[in-house]
């Protein structure tokens, strides 16, 4: 997945400047929630029509939720909790977004984008759950097209290209194959572990 390739690529940028920001006392939960205030500045320009501004501030959103992670890594303060809370808070920065995209539209009366909207929302929560649903069951799940850092990009294309729309048609049909995916590959893992597993003696 692009997300596991970037963050592999870019360790050596991240983690240097994350102990910069952690020799200034900044905790890593204090980054999160951070970018979730920085995501709902990006809704508000969205909601007002400023799209290319809103694309390039969601690019500049998304280094919080690189350097959470990271800062939490190198500076030895990685907790449940804190694990916990940055997933929670993706969930509504993303949401957050995507509302202030739906009413810029609302207002438009573009009502194929606002369904658009809503079928990319419940696509994105879904593959997050499908992933933590999988991990509560003990297994692995990070497979699929379209992760976080995927759809973050996409929508930060559409915004500064002008092809926001179109951009939705993606963002709909691939967050939701995604789904499939992580669905079909739960059920592969769970067969083979039930096919492997003993028969008991009666």
């Amino acid at each position: 997945m692009f997300g596991e390739w970037l963050r592999s690529h870019t360790y050596w940028l991240v983690n240097p400047i994350a102990r910069a920001i952690g020799r200034l006392g900044i905790p890593p939960n204090w980054m999160t929630v951070l970018g979730l205030v920085a995501n709902l500045v990006v809704a508000l320009l969205i909601m007002r029509g400023h799209l290319r501004i809103g694309g390039l501030l969601t690019i500049l959103a998304s280094l919080f939720d690189a350097f959470d992670g990271a800062l939490a890594r190198v500076s030895g303060q990685t907790t449940s909790f804190g694990a916990f809370l940055d997933s929670t808070l993706d969930r509504f920065c993303e949401a957050a977004v995507y509302l202030g995209l739906l009413l810029y539209y609302a207002q438009q009366g573009r009502r194929t984008e606002i369904i658009l909207i809503y079928a990319t929302i419940v696509g994105s929560l879904m593959v997050s759950y499908a992933r933590a649903r999988a991990e509560g069951l003990g297994l692995q799940c990070t497979v699929g097209l379209l992760t976080r850092p995927e759809r973050v990009c996409l929508f930060a294309i559409g915004l500064l290209a002008g092809i926001m729309p179109w951009m939705l048609w993606a963002l709909a049909v691939l967050t939701n194959v995604t789904v499939a995916q992580r669905v079909v590959y739960v059920w592969c893992l769970t067969r083979n572990m039930e096919q492997k597993a003993p028969v008991g003696l009666e």
